[in-house]
């Protein structure tokens, strides 16, 4: 009987404690992945074994808890198996689970140790992911094409006793209750022009003495004009409902409303859209009033959503997409080579990277979270016990063949 196995024990034993010793040291180390040490016996020809050996190390993949960390730029890959793809500046790929993601002056994000994150830019969700930029560049304004209004016009109004009048130096007069002078309801609408500046209209209605387009029902004159008093071209457009109160057409069938260039911006051209418009015996009310058009915007902020796209606030109340976080999976994670950092590579044994976007298997983002390390602390504890008791009888093992030793010599 040699000292051998209780020496392979000992080092067996002490990379066991090394092993259990990262594990907890890395209890709160986002995005960890705990390890564990796998034993192998040791036989040369004899039935008797010469000792153990440490046969491998392999790291458990399983989800960590995700934890709230309040940081918008913090993200957390919630139940899957991606992983987050990341480039330093040689192009070198490198995998991690780690979102507490930073934004350099350039736009690009990074992780702690300055890795770039890849994805894809907006609109694109395939192809090979490239280093992300958050662009904070002004966003372009949009001019007003398309007004889409539902109107409530009170159908007790009588027919304006003054016929409708105006001029650049004198606009309408406001109405005069009961009898409302010009007109019977009036309503602002915003719109803007090609260089994204507000263009104040204003909607007017009339209710019309003329003989009702449909049938036993009623018609009203809408007039629009512009912040000067001028009637827009593409008005007065006129709206017929039925006995119901249900509009059913307007003259002209699609009207639409057009301004010339002013100020250096181009000339507007909006379609109208008064569908589901109605007249019934309650108070005017815009009951819907939307244009497409708005100013230039700045970037407020941005977060990441689910499915892993980057979802940018402006200013001006827009939201963009600029750009979608690329997740990448494995067949065999195990395989993959841990490179410090909270970071590893690809190697032959894990196969190449499986590309993809947030989602199924490889799991979906959550912003202002973080996914905390997946080592079971009072495991690990328990763990430590088993291992230091395990060196401590290996220890024992030498102790004995050393006392067998000394008696030998002594005879």
């Amino acid at each position: 009987m040699g000292f051998g196995q209780g020496v392979s024990g000992l080092n067996a034993a002490a990379s066991n404690l090394d092993v259990i010793g990262n594990n907890i040291a890395n209890a709160n180390t986002v995005g960890f992945k705990a390890s564990t040490a796998q034993f192998a016996d040791v036989y040369a020809g004899s039935k008797i074994g010469l000792g153990v050996r440490v046969n491998s190390v392999v790291q458990s993949f399983g989800n960590g808890n995700i934890a709230a960390s309040g940081r918008n730029l913090d993200t957390a890959i919630s139940n899957g198996n991606g992983f987050f793809r990341l480039v330093n500046e040689e192009g070198q790929v490198y995998y991690s689970r780690n979102g507490q993601l930073q934004q350099l002056p350039d736009g690009r994000l990074v992780n702690a140790s300055g890795l770039q994150v890849t994805g894809y830019p907006a609109g694109q969700t395939t192809g090979v992911p490239q280093p992300i930029t958050i662009s904070n560049a002004q966003l372009p304004p949009q001019a007003s094409t398309q007004i889409t209004a539902q109107f409530q016009l009170d159908s007790r109004s009588t027919v304006p006793t003054t016929a409708f009048a105006t001029t650049p130096a004198a606009p309408p007069a406001p109405a005069v209750l009961p009898t409302k002078d010009m007109y019977n309801y009036t309503t602002p609408i915003t719109t803007y022009d090609s260089l994204g500046n507000k263009v104040q209209l204003t909607a007017y209605f009339s209710k019309s003495a003329a003989a009702p387009t449909v049938p036993g029902g009623t018609d009203w004159t809408m007039r629009v004009l512009d912040a000067n008093g001028n009637i827009v071209a593409g008005s007065p457009v006129t709206m017929s409902f039925d006995n119901a109160g249900v509009m059913q057409s307007t003259t002209p069938a699609n009207p639409a409303l057009t301004l010339p260039a002013a100020n250096g911006a181009a000339a507007m051209n909006m379609t109208l859209n008064l569908a589901g418009s109605t007249q019934f015996g309650a108070d005017n009310d815009p009951k819907s009033l939307v244009q497409n058009g708005y100013a230039s915007g700045a970037l407020l902020g941005f977060s990441v959503q689910a499915d892993g796209s980057i979802q940018g606030s402006y200013s001006n109340e827009q939201t963009r997409s600029l750009g979608t976080i690329a997740l990448a999976a494995f067949a065999n994670a195990e395989g993959l080579k841990p490179e410090g950092n909270n970071v590893w590579s690809a190697t032959g044994s894990s196969g190449q990277e499986l590309l993809g976007s947030a989602g199924g298997s490889m799991g979906t983002l959550q912003s202002n979270a973080v996914e905390q390390s997946n080592v079971d602390l009072s495991g690990e504890l328990v763990n430590l016990i088993v291992a230091q008791r395990n060196y401590q009888a290996n220890a024992q093992t030498i102790k004995a063949q050393d006392t067998v030793l000394q008696t030998l010599v002594n005879i």
